[in-house]
Protein backbone atom coordinates (compact mmCIF):
# COMPACT_ATOMS: atom_id res chain seq x y z
CA UNK A 1 0.00 0.00 0.00
CA UNK A 2 1.29 3.41 -0.94
CA UNK A 3 1.86 5.79 1.95
CA UNK A 4 1.68 9.57 1.66
CA UNK A 5 3.73 12.48 2.90
CA UNK A 6 1.17 14.81 4.47
CA UNK A 7 1.38 18.42 5.65
CA UNK A 8 -1.12 20.20 7.88
CA UNK A 9 -1.06 23.94 7.28
CA UNK A 10 -2.41 25.97 10.20
CA UNK A 11 -1.67 23.13 12.61
CA UNK A 12 -1.83 25.18 15.81
CA UNK A 13 -5.33 26.66 15.31
CA UNK A 14 -8.64 25.34 16.62
CA UNK A 15 -9.32 23.53 13.34
CA UNK A 16 -5.67 22.54 12.94
CA UNK A 17 -5.63 20.60 16.20
CA UNK A 18 -8.73 18.76 15.04
CA UNK A 19 -7.15 18.08 11.65
CA UNK A 20 -4.32 16.29 13.44
CA UNK A 21 -6.80 14.22 15.46
CA UNK A 22 -9.01 13.38 12.47
CA UNK A 23 -6.01 12.46 10.31
CA UNK A 24 -4.87 10.06 13.04
CA UNK A 25 -8.30 8.39 12.93
CA UNK A 26 -8.60 8.38 9.15
CA UNK A 27 -7.88 5.77 6.50
CA UNK A 28 -5.14 7.92 4.91
CA UNK A 29 -1.86 5.95 5.12
CA UNK A 30 0.68 8.48 6.39
CA UNK A 31 4.38 7.98 5.70
CA UNK A 32 5.54 11.34 7.04
CA UNK A 33 3.71 14.28 8.61
CA UNK A 34 4.75 17.94 8.60
CA UNK A 35 2.96 20.35 10.94
CA UNK A 36 3.13 23.91 9.61
CA UNK A 37 2.13 27.25 11.09
CA UNK A 38 3.40 30.82 11.47
CA UNK A 39 6.92 31.67 12.57
CA UNK A 40 5.77 32.41 16.13
CA UNK A 41 4.49 28.84 16.50
CA UNK A 42 7.64 27.19 15.14
CA UNK A 43 9.11 24.66 17.53
CA UNK A 44 5.88 23.98 19.39
CA UNK A 45 5.57 20.23 20.10
CA UNK A 46 2.35 18.50 19.05
CA UNK A 47 1.26 14.87 19.22
CA UNK A 48 0.31 12.56 16.36
CA UNK A 49 -0.36 8.88 17.05
CA UNK A 50 1.78 8.98 20.17
CA UNK A 51 4.71 10.71 18.48
CA UNK A 52 5.90 14.25 19.16
CA UNK A 53 6.24 16.41 16.07
CA UNK A 54 7.59 19.95 16.24
CA UNK A 55 5.75 22.64 14.32
CA UNK A 56 7.71 24.17 11.44
CA UNK A 57 7.35 27.64 9.97
CA UNK A 58 5.33 27.42 6.77
CA UNK A 59 7.28 28.50 3.68
CA UNK A 60 7.01 27.49 0.01
CA UNK A 61 9.82 24.97 0.46
CA UNK A 62 7.92 23.32 3.33
CA UNK A 63 5.96 21.47 0.63
CA UNK A 64 8.92 19.82 -1.09
CA UNK A 65 8.16 16.09 -1.33
CA UNK A 66 4.68 16.55 0.16
CA UNK A 67 1.85 14.60 -1.47
CA UNK A 68 -1.21 15.89 0.38
CA UNK A 69 -1.82 19.18 2.20
CA UNK A 70 -4.69 19.55 4.67
CA UNK A 71 -5.05 23.29 5.09
CA UNK A 72 -6.83 25.61 7.52
CA UNK A 73 -4.91 28.90 7.72
CA UNK A 74 -6.18 32.41 7.00
CA UNK A 75 -7.35 33.05 3.45
CA UNK A 76 -4.34 35.29 2.80
CA UNK A 77 -1.90 32.56 3.84
CA UNK A 78 -3.77 29.98 1.77
CA UNK A 79 -3.63 32.19 -1.33
CA UNK A 80 0.09 32.71 -0.84
CA UNK A 81 1.22 29.19 0.00
CA UNK A 82 -1.11 26.65 -1.58
CA UNK A 83 -0.22 27.49 -5.21
CA UNK A 84 3.41 27.01 -4.15
CA UNK A 85 2.53 23.61 -2.73
CA UNK A 86 0.82 22.61 -5.97
CA UNK A 87 3.81 23.75 -8.02
CA UNK A 88 5.87 21.31 -5.97
CA UNK A 89 3.49 18.47 -6.79
CA UNK A 90 1.12 18.43 -3.80
CA UNK A 91 -2.65 18.12 -3.77
CA UNK A 92 -4.31 20.50 -1.31
CA UNK A 93 -7.63 20.46 0.53
CA UNK A 94 -8.27 23.94 1.88
CA UNK A 95 -10.71 24.93 4.61
CA UNK A 96 -10.31 28.70 4.16
CA UNK A 97 -12.50 30.79 1.88
CA UNK A 98 -9.59 31.61 -0.45
CA UNK A 99 -10.53 29.33 -3.35
CA UNK A 100 -14.21 28.43 -2.78
CA UNK A 101 -15.57 30.68 -5.49
CA UNK A 102 -12.86 30.05 -8.07
CA UNK A 103 -14.40 28.45 -11.15
CA UNK A 104 -11.41 26.10 -11.50
CA UNK A 105 -11.55 24.81 -7.91
CA UNK A 106 -14.10 22.14 -6.91
CA UNK A 107 -16.07 22.85 -3.75
CA UNK A 108 -16.74 19.47 -2.18
CA UNK A 109 -18.80 17.80 0.52
CA UNK A 110 -17.93 14.12 -0.08
CA UNK A 111 -21.44 12.87 0.73
CA UNK A 112 -22.80 15.15 -1.99
CA UNK A 113 -20.40 15.70 -4.88
CA UNK A 114 -17.27 13.59 -4.43
CA UNK A 115 -17.11 13.10 -8.21
CA UNK A 116 -16.14 16.77 -8.50
CA UNK A 117 -12.76 15.87 -7.00
CA UNK A 118 -11.60 14.56 -10.38
CA UNK A 119 -11.84 18.14 -11.70
CA UNK A 120 -9.23 19.51 -9.33
CA UNK A 121 -6.10 21.27 -10.55
CA UNK A 122 -4.21 20.76 -7.32
CA UNK A 123 -6.63 22.49 -4.94
CA UNK A 124 -9.95 21.31 -3.50
CA UNK A 125 -12.01 23.73 -1.38
CA UNK A 126 -14.10 23.04 1.70
CA UNK A 127 -17.40 24.92 1.92
CA UNK A 128 -18.39 27.21 4.73
CA UNK A 129 -19.26 25.18 7.85
CA UNK A 130 -22.93 26.15 7.80
CA UNK A 131 -23.25 25.15 4.15
CA UNK A 132 -21.51 21.81 4.67
CA UNK A 133 -23.99 20.37 7.15
CA UNK A 134 -26.99 21.57 5.14
CA UNK A 135 -25.61 19.87 2.02
CA UNK A 136 -25.12 16.57 3.84
CA UNK A 137 -28.75 16.71 4.98
CA UNK A 138 -30.35 17.89 1.73
CA UNK A 139 -28.44 15.98 -0.93
CA UNK A 140 -30.40 12.72 -0.34
CA UNK A 141 -33.62 14.70 -0.81
CA UNK A 142 -32.35 16.38 -3.98
CA UNK A 143 -31.35 13.05 -5.50
CA UNK A 144 -34.69 11.40 -4.69
CA UNK A 145 -37.20 14.20 -5.21
CA UNK A 146 -35.38 17.21 -6.66
CA UNK A 147 -35.22 20.62 -4.99
CA UNK A 148 -36.82 23.83 -6.17
CA UNK A 149 -36.05 26.15 -3.28
CA UNK A 150 -34.35 26.30 0.12
CA UNK A 151 -34.85 28.78 2.94
CA UNK A 152 -32.41 28.34 5.82
CA UNK A 153 -32.04 30.12 9.15
CA UNK A 154 -28.86 29.36 11.04
CA UNK A 155 -28.06 29.35 14.75
CA UNK A 156 -24.27 29.50 14.64
CA UNK A 157 -21.95 28.80 17.55
CA UNK A 158 -19.38 31.21 18.96
CA UNK A 159 -16.49 28.99 17.87
CA UNK A 160 -17.40 29.69 14.25
CA UNK A 161 -15.96 33.18 14.78
CA UNK A 162 -12.62 31.81 16.03
CA UNK A 163 -10.90 30.96 19.27
CA UNK A 164 -10.75 34.54 20.55
CA UNK A 165 -14.50 34.97 20.08
CA UNK A 166 -15.15 31.73 21.96
CA UNK A 167 -12.97 32.88 24.88
CA UNK A 168 -14.73 36.24 24.94
CA UNK A 169 -18.11 34.48 25.01
CA UNK A 170 -17.12 32.35 28.02
CA UNK A 171 -15.76 35.40 29.82
CA UNK A 172 -18.96 37.35 29.12
CA UNK A 173 -21.09 34.54 30.54
CA UNK A 174 -19.17 34.69 33.82
CA UNK A 175 -19.30 38.48 33.87
CA UNK A 176 -23.07 38.35 33.41
CA UNK A 177 -23.49 35.84 36.24
CA UNK A 178 -21.27 38.02 38.45
CA UNK A 179 -23.43 41.06 37.63
CA UNK A 180 -20.51 42.78 35.95
CA UNK A 181 -20.51 44.68 32.64
CA UNK A 182 -19.80 42.33 29.75
CA UNK A 183 -16.71 43.32 27.80
CA UNK A 184 -17.25 42.93 24.04
CA UNK A 185 -14.58 43.65 21.43
CA UNK A 186 -14.98 41.01 18.71
CA UNK A 187 -18.50 40.15 17.57
CA UNK A 188 -20.14 40.44 15.18
CA UNK A 189 -17.10 41.60 13.14
CA UNK A 190 -13.86 42.59 14.81
CA UNK A 191 -12.89 45.15 12.18
CA UNK A 192 -16.20 47.02 12.31
CA UNK A 193 -16.86 49.87 14.76
CA UNK A 194 -19.72 48.36 16.77
CA UNK A 195 -19.44 45.24 18.92
CA UNK A 196 -22.03 43.40 20.99
CA UNK A 197 -21.94 40.75 23.72
CA UNK A 198 -22.91 37.23 22.68
CA UNK A 199 -23.59 35.79 26.15
CA UNK A 200 -27.34 35.66 26.78
CA UNK A 201 -27.87 37.37 23.44
CA UNK A 202 -28.48 36.74 19.73
CA UNK A 203 -26.61 38.64 17.02
CA UNK A 204 -28.29 38.66 13.58
CA UNK A 205 -25.05 39.43 11.77
CA UNK A 206 -22.26 37.07 10.73
CA UNK A 207 -19.56 38.81 8.68
CA UNK A 208 -20.08 42.20 7.04
CA UNK A 209 -23.25 43.36 5.31
CA UNK A 210 -23.62 44.13 1.62
CA UNK A 211 -25.69 47.03 0.30
CA UNK A 212 -28.61 44.66 -0.39
CA UNK A 213 -28.97 43.89 3.32
CA UNK A 214 -27.52 40.36 3.21
CA UNK A 215 -24.42 39.41 5.17
CA UNK A 216 -21.44 37.76 3.55
CA UNK A 217 -22.21 34.56 5.49
CA UNK A 218 -25.65 34.50 3.93
CA UNK A 219 -24.13 35.16 0.50
CA UNK A 220 -21.79 32.20 1.04
CA UNK A 221 -24.61 29.81 1.87
CA UNK A 222 -26.62 30.85 -1.17
CA UNK A 223 -23.84 30.55 -3.72
CA UNK A 224 -22.00 27.57 -2.21
CA UNK A 225 -25.21 25.55 -2.20
CA UNK A 226 -25.65 26.16 -5.92
CA UNK A 227 -22.01 25.35 -6.72
CA UNK A 228 -22.06 22.08 -4.77
CA UNK A 229 -25.43 20.84 -5.97
CA UNK A 230 -25.43 22.20 -9.52
CA UNK A 231 -21.79 22.95 -10.33
CA UNK A 232 -22.46 26.67 -10.82
CA UNK A 233 -22.60 29.18 -7.98
CA UNK A 234 -25.13 31.28 -9.90
CA UNK A 235 -27.32 28.42 -11.14
CA UNK A 236 -31.01 29.43 -11.21
CA UNK A 237 -32.54 25.96 -10.88
CA UNK A 238 -32.59 26.01 -7.06
CA UNK A 239 -33.60 29.21 -5.29
CA UNK A 240 -31.77 29.71 -1.99
CA UNK A 241 -32.30 32.24 0.80
CA UNK A 242 -30.43 32.43 4.12
CA UNK A 243 -30.56 34.28 7.42
CA UNK A 244 -27.52 33.71 9.65
CA UNK A 245 -27.51 34.39 13.38
CA UNK A 246 -24.75 34.02 15.98
CA UNK A 247 -26.07 32.34 19.15
CA UNK A 248 -24.62 31.79 22.66
CA UNK A 249 -23.55 28.19 22.06
CA UNK A 250 -19.85 27.18 22.21
CA UNK A 251 -19.66 24.52 19.47
CA UNK A 252 -22.07 23.10 16.85
CA UNK A 253 -24.36 25.00 14.52
CA UNK A 254 -28.11 24.49 14.28
CA UNK A 255 -30.22 25.22 11.20
CA UNK A 256 -33.90 25.29 10.36
CA UNK A 257 -34.22 24.28 6.70
CA UNK A 258 -37.45 24.90 4.79
CA UNK A 259 -37.33 23.32 1.34
CA UNK A 260 -39.58 22.78 -1.66
CA UNK A 261 -39.26 19.54 -3.64
CA UNK A 262 -39.93 19.02 -7.35
CA UNK A 263 -41.59 15.60 -6.97
CA UNK A 264 -44.85 15.81 -5.04
CA UNK A 265 -44.73 12.12 -4.17
CA UNK A 266 -42.35 13.08 -1.36
CA UNK A 267 -43.61 12.58 2.19
CA UNK A 268 -42.07 13.24 5.58
CA UNK A 269 -41.78 9.50 6.20
CA UNK A 270 -39.98 8.96 2.89
CA UNK A 271 -37.57 11.80 3.69
CA UNK A 272 -36.91 10.32 7.14
CA UNK A 273 -36.04 7.01 5.50
CA UNK A 274 -33.64 8.77 3.15
CA UNK A 275 -31.92 10.51 6.05
CA UNK A 276 -31.77 7.28 8.05
CA UNK A 277 -29.74 5.67 5.27
CA UNK A 278 -27.73 8.71 4.15
CA UNK A 279 -23.92 8.59 4.50
CA UNK A 280 -22.59 10.84 7.23
CA UNK A 281 -26.06 11.54 8.62
CA UNK A 282 -27.67 10.43 11.89
CA UNK A 283 -31.45 10.69 12.08
CA UNK A 284 -32.79 11.76 15.50
CA UNK A 285 -36.49 12.26 14.93
CA UNK A 286 -38.95 11.08 17.55
CA UNK A 287 -40.88 14.12 18.82
CA UNK A 288 -43.23 11.97 20.90
CA UNK A 289 -40.25 11.05 23.07
CA UNK A 290 -38.49 14.44 22.72
CA UNK A 291 -35.72 13.04 20.53
CA UNK A 292 -34.13 15.61 18.21
CA UNK A 293 -30.64 16.97 17.46
CA UNK A 294 -29.00 19.49 19.80
CA UNK A 295 -25.59 21.18 19.72
CA UNK A 296 -24.59 19.87 23.16
CA UNK A 297 -24.83 16.27 21.92
CA UNK A 298 -23.45 16.88 18.42
CA UNK A 299 -20.17 18.29 19.70
CA UNK A 300 -17.28 15.93 19.04
CA UNK A 301 -19.09 13.86 16.41
CA UNK A 302 -18.38 13.64 12.68
CA UNK A 303 -21.95 13.11 11.56
CA UNK A 304 -24.61 15.64 10.64
CA UNK A 305 -27.68 15.17 12.84
CA UNK A 306 -31.15 15.62 11.33
CA UNK A 307 -34.57 15.68 12.96
CA UNK A 308 -37.99 17.35 13.23
CA UNK A 309 -38.76 16.45 9.62
CA UNK A 310 -42.34 17.48 8.93
CA UNK A 311 -44.55 18.68 6.09
CA UNK A 312 -45.61 22.27 5.66
CA UNK A 313 -49.29 22.36 6.66
CA UNK A 314 -50.18 24.72 3.81
CA UNK A 315 -48.24 23.17 0.91
CA UNK A 316 -47.90 19.53 -0.12
CA UNK A 317 -44.46 20.00 -1.69
CA UNK A 318 -42.70 21.85 1.15
CA UNK A 319 -41.02 20.37 4.23
CA UNK A 320 -39.07 21.48 7.30
CA UNK A 321 -36.09 19.88 8.98
CA UNK A 322 -33.71 20.73 11.83
CA UNK A 323 -29.99 20.14 11.19
CA UNK A 324 -27.13 20.21 13.73
CA UNK A 325 -23.42 19.47 13.32
CA UNK A 326 -20.12 20.19 15.03
CA UNK A 327 -18.84 23.17 13.04
CA UNK A 328 -15.22 22.41 13.87
CA UNK A 329 -15.49 18.76 12.76
CA UNK A 330 -18.00 18.15 9.97
CA UNK A 331 -17.98 21.86 9.23
CA UNK A 332 -14.20 22.02 8.94
CA UNK A 333 -11.61 19.43 10.05
CA UNK A 334 -13.48 16.22 9.29
CA UNK A 335 -14.75 17.40 5.90
CA UNK A 336 -11.15 18.33 5.02
CA UNK A 337 -9.78 14.92 6.01
CA UNK A 338 -12.75 13.15 4.43
CA UNK A 339 -11.95 14.88 1.15
CA UNK A 340 -8.37 13.68 1.59
CA UNK A 341 -9.61 10.11 2.07
CA UNK A 342 -11.63 10.36 -1.14
CA UNK A 343 -8.65 11.72 -3.06
CA UNK A 344 -6.56 8.78 -1.86
CA UNK A 345 -9.27 6.23 -2.60
CA UNK A 346 -9.77 7.59 -6.12
CA UNK A 347 -6.07 7.85 -6.92
CA UNK A 348 -6.25 11.64 -7.28
CA UNK A 349 -3.42 12.64 -4.95
CA UNK A 350 -0.27 14.26 -6.28
CA UNK A 351 -0.51 16.06 -9.59
CA UNK A 352 2.29 16.74 -12.06
CA UNK A 353 4.18 19.94 -11.30
CA UNK A 354 2.84 21.64 -14.44
CA UNK A 355 -0.76 20.59 -13.77
CA UNK A 356 -1.81 23.60 -11.70
CA UNK A 357 -3.83 25.97 -13.82
CA UNK A 358 -3.96 29.62 -12.81
CA UNK A 359 -7.17 30.33 -10.93
CA UNK A 360 -10.23 30.96 -13.02
CA UNK A 361 -12.79 33.64 -12.38
CA UNK A 362 -13.15 34.23 -8.65
CA UNK A 363 -16.64 35.40 -7.81
CA UNK A 364 -15.94 35.96 -4.13
CA UNK A 365 -17.80 39.01 -2.91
Amino acid sequence: MRKYNVAILGATGAVGSRLIDQLAKSTIPVNHLELLASKKSAGKPLQFKGHTIKVQEATPDSFNNIDLVLSSPSSDVARKLLPEAVKRGATCVDNSSAFRYDTNVPLVVPECNADALKLHHGIVANPNCSTTQMMAALEPVRKAFGLKSIIVSTYQAASGAGGAALKEFFRQAQEYLDHKPMEHNILPVGSQPKHYPLAFNLIPQIDRFFSNGYSREEWKMIHETKKIMLGDMNAPQIKVNATCVRVPVPIAHGETVYFKVADKSATADKIKELEKNAPGVTLLDDPAHQVYPMPHYAEGHRDTFVGRIRPDLEHDDIFDMWVVADNLLKGAAWNTVENGEELVKRGLVRVPKDYYVKPGVNHQA
